[in-house]
């Protein structure tokens, strides 16, 4: 039988990343997002209730998500998070012994353009460069200028 640890988030940065770098020079951001869900109470009354989920960015082969994140995202950004769910122990300079369940990205996805909603959104695709506006690419001199949805195929 087959093991199986994804996560798939949709959620609002609650501040802004913080990148910091091992001491072999590996660049890790950690940011947390919120999510909302709706449940209903023992009184009937619906409420809205929020979830905290800390996530933990790396570089990933060629992509350096960890960079990009911290780079593209701000507090209040709408992001899609895939990656899988990990829990660490240690104990504290106090001797008490601490456990946290954090998300482990291998994939953000900035789902607002840059500075719309929250702080400042990101651009794209968290593992490529920020999107080009249509604007910035030049169009060849015989283009259509105009386009009728109803004549595009897909």
């Amino acid at each position: 039988m087959s093991n199986l640890n994804k996560a798939l988030l949709i959620g609002r940065l609650t501040k802004d990343p913080e990148m910091r770098y091992t001491p072999s020079g590996t660049a890790v951001t950690n940011f947390s997002i919120a999510t909302n869900r709706w449940s209903t109470g023992p009184d009937g009354e619906r409420k809205e209730l929020t979830d905290y989920h800390n996530i933990v960015a790396y570089p990933i082969g060629k992509r350096n998500l960890a960079e990009t994140v911290a780079q593209y995202t701000r507090k209040g950004a709408l992001v899609y998070v895939e990656g899988r769910i990990q829990t660490r122990s240690w104990e504290g300079q106090d001797g008490q012994k601490r456990r946290v369940t954090e998300i482990i990205a291998n994939d953000v996805q900035f789902l607002e353009p840059r500075g719309s909603g929250g702080s400042g959104g990101g651009a794209g695709v968290a593992h490529s460069a920020p999107a080009a506006t249509r604007d910035d690419i030049p169009a060849p001199d015989d283009a259509p200028r105009d386009v009728d949805p109803d004549d595009i195929p897909f």
